[in-house]
């Protein structure tokens, strides 16, 4: 063996040239080179390797930013009366769904995600105010972090209205949602969904 073949003895194995950890999303997905397109979001899309933080953030206000986008999806995901608290099938199910991500569109899956969360996320809802008893609608900008909130709620609710008791399975019907949502498919259920949202919204400006 060459002397620049031999592997360095001083570097920890399993770390890339400078030294840096080189974990990787369910060991396939790298997360280092995600790009973001929408700035006021940007902050509320914590992308890391850990999908599974065994409740670290719990009970913690404003913590849950800090959570992985991955981990805050496979929650979403168990929020429902069926999954409640299967966290191992959420996490198969992500993962398969990625696979399935990765095989259509040759992307890293972790990308598509983040797109589709930006896309999926609304700018404008609407709020109740009272006037003398009578309720009147009124549209407000969303918060950043409410948007993003209000994406992933969407994306599961898609998963959960496309599989309950159908022949798609849960993983196949993630991936649908995730790659909808990334091209903008105003046929995906969290894109359909935003579009409703901004359109109440601007009706009632």
């Amino acid at each position: 063996m060459a002397v620049e073949d031999q592997p360095d003895p001083d570097k920890p194995a399993g770390t890339d040239e400078d030294g840096a950890a080189s974990a990787k999303l369910f060991g396939e997905w790298d997360v280092t080179d995600v790009q973001y397109e929408d700035p006021s979001t940007e902050r509320y899309i914590t992308v890391t390797p850990v999908a599974h933080t065994m409740g670290r953030h719990a009970g913690k206000q404003f913590k849950k930013s800090e959570v992985s986008i991955v981990e805050r999806l496979v929650n979403r995901l168990m929020q429902t009366e069926d999954n409640t608290g299967k966290k191992q099938q959420a996490l198969r199910i992500t993962r398969e769904a990625f696979e399935t991500i990765h095989d259509r569109t040759d992307e890293n899956p972790v990308q598509i995600l983040v797109t589709a969360v930006e896309n999926a996320a609304p700018r404008e809802e609407t709020v109740r105010l009272k006037y003398g008893g009578i309720s009147v609608p009124k549209a407000v900008d969303v918060a950043p972090q409410r948007r993003v909130d209000q994406a992933l709620k969407f994306i599961a609710e898609g998963v959960h209205s496309a599989s309950f008791k159908t022949s798609t399975d849960a993983a196949d019907a993630l991936a649908d949602q995730l790659v909808g949502a990334a091209d903008y498919d105003v046929q995906t259920y969290a894109v359909n969904q935003k579009e409703e949202k901004e359109r109440v919204a601007a009706a009632a400006r």
